[in-house]
């Protein structure tokens, strides 16, 4: 069964990062960008990450220009945005596609038929819901606001890992 420790990523300053070093966690993907009507949703996925990164909880950030051009600068642009305007300190990780032939293995894998999610994302602040042992749990469209996701992340939080 594919999960997400089966994924690597690069992080915005080049470093991959092995994902299954999110393995026992509570996992919220989301793709991210800084020209958005949905940026200050940035505001609320640090504060989910500030009330319950204790608890095994972390979000992970990766931004996309696939929508609108939304997020046109560079890793090291995006960063400092994201850490003046929001203080943000999830992990952010390198500019890619979340749709198409250049969208990563673990986009494919998230929008894919296996998961139960067989449909490419549609905007930016798209989130994912990952469990402790990685497995895609639910999806959300852009419009939800992290609070609300609240309550799925606390089972999940409260499951046995």
């Amino acid at each position: 069964m594919t999960t997400l420790a089966n994924f690597t990523a690069n992080l915005g300053d080049g470093r991959q990062q092995p994902l299954a070093d999110y393995l026992g966690q509570v996992v919220l993907i989301v793709n991210t960008a800084s020209e958005c009507g949905y940026t200050r949703q940035y505001a609320g996925l640090q504060e989910l990450q500030q009330a319950l990164a204790a608890r095994g909880f972390t979000v992970l950030g990766f931004p996309c220009n696939q929508f609108g051009g939304q997020e046109p600068g560079s890793a090291e642009q995006i960063a400092a945005f994201c850490h003046s305007k929001f203080s943000i300190d999830f992990p952010l990780f390198d500019k890619g596609d979340v749709n198409g032939a250049a969208a990563s293995p673990l986009w494919h894998w998230l929008t894919g038929a296996a998961n139960g999610h067989p449909h490419p994302v549609k905007w930016n602040f798209t989130k994912f819901l990952i469990d402790r042992k990685g497995r895609l749990v639910k999806r959300y469209e852009p419009a939800a606001e992290p609070h609300e996701l609240l309550p799925d992340i606390e089972v999940l939080l409260n499951a046995a890992a």
